[in-house]
């Protein structure tokens, strides 16, 4: 990087070439990362009580 003039103004050429989601994107977005969030948090809470109820089975047995 010898000319730091040069650099920024690559800079601001590939600043303008961004594009945003629309404000409808972003909200189908943020929907299915909570609807995703919440399916996996319920898929591990019944793994957890699944494995519970099978190690207490399990566990009985052996005393």
């Amino acid at each position: 990087m010898k000319n730091p003039l040069k650099f920024f103004q690559e800079v601001k050429q590939e600043a303008f070439k961004v594009t945003w989601p629309t404000a409808k994107e972003t909200m189908q977005g943020s929907l299915m990362v909570a609807a995703m969030a919440i399916i996996a948090s319920l898929f591990f809470l019944l793994l957890d009580q699944f494995l519970k109820f099978f190690l207490e089975i399990i566990l009985t047995l052996s005393f």
